[in-house]
C-alpha cells in the first residue's frame, strides 16, 4: 500500500473512532454502535460523514443534535480542516444540513420551532443514562450475592463495586453530570448527589430499572428499525 494511502486509512480510523464519543441521547449508545454511520470519507484533512437513522421521521433535535457533536468530534482532530456532516433521508435533512454547513446552531437552524438550544435536552438524557448505569451496577451486586437485601444498597459506595465495564460507564455517567467519582461516594444518588434514604431504596431502584428497561428496549427496536430500512447495512460501514 501506497504513504498515501497508508496516511489516508490511518486518518479514517481515527475519524470513525472519534465517533464513538458522539452518542444517541435517547439511547445511551455510540453512533458508531447503532449503524448510524453511512459513510466515512477522508480526502486530506477534508472530511466528509453521511449520517442516517432508522426512520425519517426521528425526532429533529435528537438528529441536530448528533449531528453537531459528530461535527464536533471531527473538527476537534488536529488535522482536519473542512468537515462537512451531512444527515441522510430525515424529513429534516435540508434544514438539518444547511445548518451545520452555516454552524448556526440548533437555534439558529430550526428558529421559531425551536423553543430552546439542547442544553437542557442533552442534561436530561445524561440524567437517564446515570440512572440506568447506576441500577445496572446495583442489580448487579445482587445478582452476586442473592443473600443481599435492596435496602442494604444504600451503604454501597463506588470502591464497593467489582472493576469493569458497568462501573467504568457509571463513573463516566456521574462525571459528566458533575457529580463526584470517588470510591467513597455512594453510588445510589439523586441527580444532585444525595442518597436516598434506606427505606426509598427498594423504590427508587425499581424505578431506575423502568428507565434502564425503556432506554435498552427503544435501542433494540431502533435497531430492528434501521435494519428494515437499510437492510444492505453493515456495522461500521466506512468508505
Amino acid at each position: 500500500m501506497s504513504a498515501p494511502a497508508l496516511a489516508r486509512t490511518s486518518r479514517t480510523d481515527q475519524a470513525f473512532r472519534a465517533l464513538d464519543a458522539v452518542v444517541d441521547p435517547e439511547l445511551d449508545e455510540p453512533i458508531t454502535d447503532l449503524e448510524f454511520v453511512r459513510s466515512l470519507d477522508v480526502d486530506g484533512d477534508r472530511v466528509t460523514l453521511h449520517l442516517r437513522l432508522p426512520t425519517a421521521f426521528c425526532a429533529p433535535n435528537f438528529a441536530y443534535l448528533m449531528c453537531s457533536d459528530a461535527k464536533d468530534v471531527l473538527t476537534a482532530l488536529d488535522w482536519t480542516g473542512e468537515v462537512v456532516v451531512e444527515l441522510d433521508d430525515h424529513h429534516d435533512s435540508d434544514l438539518i444540513n444547511a445548518g451545520l454547513a452555516a454552524d448556526a446552531g440548533y437555534k439558529g437552524t430550526f428558529r421559531h420551532e425551536a423553543e430552546s438550544d439542547l442544553d437542557e435536552l442533552r442534561e436530561t438524557f445524561r440524567r437517564k443514562a446515570h440512572t440506568a448505569a447506576m441500577e445496572r451496577s446495583l442489580t448487579g451486586l445482587l445478582r452476586v450475592d442473592p443473600d443481599r437485601t435492596p435496602e442494604s444498597l444504600h451503604g454501597v459506595t463506588l470502591a464497593d463495586l467489582p472493576a469493569g465495564p458497568a462501573t467504568d460507564a457509571l463513573l463516566r455517567r456521574r462525571a459528566a453530570i458533575g457529580l463526584p467519582t470517588g470510591g467513597d461516594r455512594p453510588v445510589l444518588v439523586g441527580h444532585d448527589g444525595v442518597p436516598y434514604p434506606a427505606e426509598q431504596v427498594p423504590l427508587k431502584l425499581r424505578m431506575a430499572r423502568s428507565v434502564r428497561i425503556s432506554i435498552e428496549g427503544n435501542a433494540h427496536f431502533c435497531r430492528g428499525l434501521l435494519k428494515t430500512r437499510y437492510p444492505e447495512s453493515v456495522k461500521g460501514s466506512v468508505l
